[in-house]
């Protein structure tokens, strides 16, 4: 029978006619498919579960999943041989004496020539100065962003003054003065090829990739080796790390361009570099502003982790105050790294708050001028001070103006651990639990990936590599098992890979909790802003201070630690992905009736699916790191054999498990890479 048309149906139908009625198609059509037919309807989680079955059914048989020994590779040999040539041709070689030496003498003489600046300024000159940058940087007038800024600069120096940490901290300054500078000039240099040329930015990107997922102990390795313990080793690290930020962003900004603007300014007869300057740079001055602030934050978590070879300043005093389990001078020196983080990220992000205004609302001739006066005056008093300002007062901060909070600090960790770290009555405390945790969740979990046969794990990272991403990230993720089994490190970076996938496991369930409530409830969202703003600017050795005061040095302190500094990440991903859901597809789904729990499960969850993936991929990431870096509060695993090679300077303990650490960082990337990220059909 055939279809009346549209035109023959609005003829037939009248107004009291009854609906058309449907076929009886029977009841087993409209039952909901059970459990096992969704199964079987889906391959992709048929063979996930496949897999599992037979990773489960292997250990429980097998019993013991150890790399072969036949399979294994003897790197520690060669590295000693080679540590052994350093040591013998370190003053003799030509690599060393025409090349590496004068890298290292001119890092060197760049921090030392800071230090000697801010010396020969004295306290107040610093103060006057920094204050007067950051007023500056807001905007050099009477506007609540500038006077905030610079009251900011004014309360931090001083209170690092009164802290008596004073000269730690301008030691720690120095070194991020020239790593920033180092950094922000070769992220613009690579940057600028990256945002020019498809051919840099094609090979830029696997380079950026994979040092996104290095933990930044594994920076500090290859350059112990060239150039000894010490500043050179601390400043072109830190170089190094933070420089691909900057790069990435700046690429982004000169990509992203106004198309218009790039072609009006063509049609004016201007040359590729002519347009560059006046409009591909000005249109991209946000990005590279936010750039820059990322390799300041990132610069200031280097430089505190570098005093592990031998930098001077803030990071020294916390991790020989870790050392020596002097938690009240560790928390003194970590509440001037925050506050020396919190000075920079205003600073950083005023100058482009106001940058980002003048592009869009512009500014007086007047103003402009007030602002070249400000920074005139400004570099007239930097020389000033630098000439004279020793003589105007002391160097450092006067010991009359500090105040000695350690004893105070100390007494109150000492009561917290003994009132609430055990004795609780029925929930028994912090240790009680942190003590809970490794026993009921990590040691299982380590035990089971212990006893799991080598070529089970290989088949599961492959498969999730696979489904996941693509059959490159499969491959890759074997590839990096295999290279940690060849040097002999399966067992401890097994230990590693648990206390991951356990930090992982809090991590998103604190950043899907807390993400949830922030993109629904506005309260909470304004609630948490701030204290995810700290937390996202706190250098990762000072997250390792209040986890010992209340947990003590165990493995879970490191899981704890790891949580609490990935955790802001996620919740701001998750925040962002569920606010962000088509607006059309909550409306329609309102207007069927849906309440918010249905609405949250059913549409924005799945359509957050995207956002979900990134945030877990970050949480793989930052977890490792993190991880890594409690070696130093009794993690142990991979972490504690790259701290001890770091502090010894052995390179055949330090530098095998280094490249370990980077090869879990690249399996657990690619196993987390979201598949939307793969090239559309």
């Amino acid at each position: 029978m055939s279809t009346p048309t549209i035109h023959e149906q609005g003829e037939q139908k009248a107004p009291d006619a009854p609906p058309p009625r449907q076929a009886d198609t029977g009841p087993e059509q409209h039952a909901a498919p059970s459990a096992l037919q969704r199964l079987a309807g889906s391959p992709k989680a048929l063979l996930v579960l496949l897999t599992v079955l037979v990773v489960v059914v292997s250990a429980a048989v097998s019993g013991s999943g150890a790399w072969p020994q036949a399979w294994t590779v003897d790197i520690r040999t060669p590295l000693n041989d080679l540590d052994n040539w350093l040591v013998d041709n370190r003053e003799t070689s030509p690599i060393f004496l025409y090349f590496l030496l004068h890298i290292s003498n001119f890092a060197e003489t760049s921090v030392d020539a800071i230090i000697s600046l801010f010396d020969s300024m004295g306290w107040m000159g610093v103060t006057v100065v920094g204050t007067l940058i950051a007023w500056a940087s807001g905007g050099a007038d009477l506007s609540r962003r500038a006077l905030r800024t610079g009251g900011t600069a004014l309360g931090v120096f001083i209170a690092c003054g009164v802290l008596n940490m004073w000269q730690a901290t301008m030691e720690t300054l120095a070194l991020m003065t020239a790593a920033v500078f180092g950094s922000a000039l070769l992220g613009l240099l690579l940057g600028l090829a990256a945002g020019l040329s498809d051919r840099f930015e094609r090979m830029l990107r696997p380079v950026f990739d994979t040092m996104q997922v290095m933990p930044a102990f594994a920076y500090l390795l290859p350059l112990l080796l060239m150039f000894n313990i010490g500043v050179p080793s601390a400043l072109i690290a830190t170089v190094i790390y933070a420089a691909p930020p900057m790069a990435r962003l700046t690429s982004l900004g000169l990509r992203s361009a106004d198309p218009a603007a790039l072609e009006a300014s063509a049609s004016l007869g201007s040359t590729p570099w002519q347009r560059l300057w006046t409009a591909r740079f000005p249109l991209a001055r946000k990005q590279m502003m936010l750039g820059l602030n990322q390799a300041i934050m990132m610069c200031l978590s280097m430089v505190v982790l570098a005093s592990l070879i031998g930098s001077e300043g803030l990071g020294d005093e916390i991790y020989q105050a870790l050392g020596s389990l002097d938690i009240g001078t560790a928390l003194t020196a970590g509440i001037a790294v925050v506050l020396i983080a919190v000075l920079l990220d205003r600073t950083t992000s005023a100058a482009g708050e106001r940058l980002d205004a003048t592009v869009n609302v512009g500014t007086t001739r007047l103003m402009a001028r007030v602002r070249l006066a400000v920074w005139g005056m400004t570099a007239v008093l930097l020389g000033v001070f630098a000439a004279i300002g020793s003589s105007l007062g002391e160097r450092e901060w006067p010991d009359a103006w500090t105040v000695d909070i350690t004893r105070q600090l100390q007494s109150g960790v000492d009561f917290f651990t003994d009132h609430l770290g055990t004795g609780v009555p029925v929930l028994g405390g912090t240790v009680t639990w942190a003590h809970g945790f490794t026993d009921y969740l990590l040691n299982p979990m380590r035990t089971g990936l212990l006893t799991t046969p080598w070529w089970a794990l290989a088949l599961l990272v492959g498969v999730v590599g696979w489904l996941v991403g693509t059959w490159r990230a499969a491959l890759t993720g074997v590839v990096c098992l295999a290279l940690i089994g060849m040097m002999g490190l399966w067992e401890t970076s097994m230990d590693t890979l648990s206390q991951v996938i356990g930090g992982l496991v809090l991590t998103m369930v604190v950043g899907l909790v807390f993400g949830i409530l922030t993109a629904r409830v506005e309260r909470v969202e304004r609630i948490l802003r701030p204290v995810l703003d700290t937390m996202q600017t706190m250098p990762q050795f000072v997250y390792l201070i209040p986890v010992i005061a209340l947990v003590g040095l165990s493995r879970s302190a490191g899981i704890i630690a790891a949580v609490i500094y990935a955790a802001p990440a996620v919740i701001r991903i998750t925040s962002q992905g569920l606010r962000y859901v088509d607006p059309a597809a909550m409306e329609a789904s309102r207007s069927l009736g849906a309440t918010s729990k249905q609405q949250l499960l059913q549409v924005q969850l799945p359509l957050a699916r995207k956002a979900l993936l990134v945030g877990v991929n970050q949480g793989v990431v930052l977890v490792l790191s993190m991880v890594v870096i409690a070696g130093l509060i009794g993690g142990g695993a991979l972490g504690y054999e790259v701290v001890q090679g770091l502090s010894k300077g052995d390179l055949s303990q330090g530098l095998p498990a280094g490249i370990g650490i980077v090869c879990l960082g690249i399996m657990l990337d690619r196993m987390s890479q979201p598949a939307g990220q793969r090239p559309r059909e």
